[in-house]
Parts: C-alpha cells; structure tokens; sequence
C-alpha cells in the first residue's frame, strides 16, 4: 500500500455535512500526517439552469450566480477550517465549475491525491437513498480509494437496517 500524502476532500453544498467530512478527513490527515485539498465543484447544471432563467427576463446570470457560489463556499469553508484544530497552512482548497464527477476526477489526476474522503450523498437528504448519484459514480471511476464518510445520523440510520440472525 503506497504512502497516504494527499487527501481529497469533496465537500458537500450544505454546511453541516461539509464541516463533518472535512473534520473527519482532518483527524485522518493528521494521523497520517498529509495534506488536505478541498475540492469544491458548482454543477454546471445549477449555472445551465440560472441561464435560462435569464432568458426569461430575470436580473441574473450565470457568471454572478457562480461567483456567489464561489464567495459563499469560500466564507464557509474558511469557518470550518478555522474551528478546526487542522493548521491551516497544510490545507488547500479548489473550486471549479462543471460535472461534478468529471471533475473530481481531474483533481484527483492533476493534485496526485493518493485517497478521497466524500459523503455518501450531496444536495439531497433523503432517509431512503443510501448513496447519492456523485458519490456512486465516484466509487465505479475513481483511480484511487474513497472513503465515505457517514455523519452519526446516517450511521444511525444504517444500522437500524442490520438484521443479525
């Protein structure tokens, strides 16, 4: 098994499940004693979608759309960073605009991230899906292993399913 380096956080939009997998991937760099990068990718889905909206006459577009995403996910993640005991000398954080999985993929490639740490679903919370659509492709594509963080609700949730004979 090859040294662990560089840890891959794909962090969630919302900011309970992104401070969750970002501490969790924090104690483990720790131990390990390797570097954090975020990754934070706005779907260009969500951009497409405020595109048209624009067509419709309403005063937004794309570009200011993704620049708040951006400024928001920054002033969040610089929270959760800062509440972290994880120096933040040692972290690094990315933001992109496009599929998700295409570009978590490009990250992992361009950064030679050696693991990545993501939840098991992103924007919805649904208690019936038990692995969201990014986090699955992820697991079939991925050239490196992933850990999946589970929050203590989730975990919870899915070992009320365990059925022990």
């Amino acid at each position: 098994m090859n040294e662990i380096k560089k840890i891959l956080v794909a962090v969630a939009p919302s900011k309970e499940q992104a401070e969750g997998i970002f501490n969790y991937a924090a104690k483990l760099a720790a131990s390990l004693n390797a570097e954090l990068i975020v990754a934070n990718v706005i779907n260009s889905r969500d951009v497409e979608a405020v595109s048209k909206i624009v067509s419709l006459g309403y005063e937004v577009d794309g570009e200011h759309y993704v620049q708040g995403v951006r400024e928001e996910r920054k002033r969040m993640m610089d929270q959760i960073i800062k509440r972290s005991s994880f120096p933040a000398e040692s972290v690094r954080t990315i933001f992109k605009v496009g599929n998700p999985i295409d570009e978590l993929l490009k990250i992992i490639e361009k950064e030679d991230a050696d693991i990545i740490v993501m939840g098991p679903k992103g924007r919805t919370n649904l208690e019936h899906v038990i692995l969201g659509s990014v986090a699955e492709k992820m697991f079939r594509r991925s050239p490196v292993p992933i850990l999946s963080y589970r929050d203590e609700k989730c975990a919870k949730r899915l070992k009320k399913r365990v059925h022990l004979k």
